[in-house]
């Protein structure tokens, strides 16, 4: 990736751009190459950043949902960050919804994109084999509708990751605690415009997912992406940033 890493009073993060906040947050196996695409179309108009989420660096005690959300703030207030538009994966998109009911007044508009907080199938169903690269390799394809879109560098870090035990208990832990979390009866509390950017074929986060999360959250408009799965802003990047830029001037328009 082309994008230098910012080193910071404990924050490691890009800082892209000038202008409004596009803060992304990436999934619990995901990494800041993932939104590659989203920073290179957006950052001419758009100041776009993205933290390293401390999924593997936290006591394991304190690994859950709501812990990474007060990492978060603490990074808003460190970069002193306002009228916020917040885009999250995955995992990342769990942290923006609770991140987004906490504190409202940071926060001007929400994307999800294969969001947990209601419902996800974590690697099909079962956790990878560690001493499996075949199993580890299946399972990320499985991430997409495409397999080749599971590069075997994307495979050879995801199996450096799950053989690692101390990352390996975290991302259990973190899972379990996304899952625990849910947030189907809080939804109704989010007032801001919410974009659902979602694909289609998505086996992780399924379609009916991002159906519940349009009854549920009371400003929000779901588009599709076909021919993808749950990661749409690296399987079919232009769709996705096409829709993206549509939503977010949309929602410019009615301000």
């Amino acid at each position: 990736m082309n994008f230098a890493l910012k080193e910071e009073k404990g924050f490691i993060y890009i800082d892209e751009g000038e202008g409004e906040v596009l803060l992304l947050l990436h999934g619990l196996m995901g990494a800041l190459s993932n939104w590659e695409k989203v920073i290179e179309e957006f950052k001419s108009e758009y100041r776009v950043i993205i933290p390293i989420l401390p999924i593997y660096d936290l006591p394991l005690l304190t690994t859950g949902v709501k812990t990474l959300t007060k990492y978060v703030h603490k990074f808003v207030k460190e970069k002193n960050l306002k009228d916020i538009t917040l885009l999250g994966n995955s995992l990342g998109g769990h942290v923006g919804l609770i991140y987004t009911l906490s504190h409202p007044e940071y926060v001007k508009t929400l994307v999800l994109t294969g969001s947990s907080g209601l419902y996800e199938n974590a690697f099909g169903g079962s956790f990878p084999k560690r001493e499996s690269y075949d199993f580890v390799k299946e399972k990320v394809e499985y991430t997409f509708y495409d397999p080749k879109t599971a590069t075997k560098d994307l495979v050879d870090e995801v199996f450096i990751t799950i053989n690692d035990r101390s990352k390996v208990v975290r991302i259990l832990a973190m899972a379990k605690s996304a899952i625990r979390h849910n947030m189907g009866k809080d939804l109704h509390k989010i007032k801001i415009p919410v974009g659902l950017i979602w694909g289609k074929n998505d086996k992780i986060t399924p379609p009916e997912v991002a159906v519940e999360f349009n009854q549920l959250l009371p400003k929000s408009e779901l588009h599709w992406i076909d021919q993808c799965g749950h990661a749409p802003m690296m399987e079919q990047p232009e769709e996705f940033n096409r829709l993206l830029r549509k939503f977010l001037e949309n929602v410019k328009l009615k301000v």
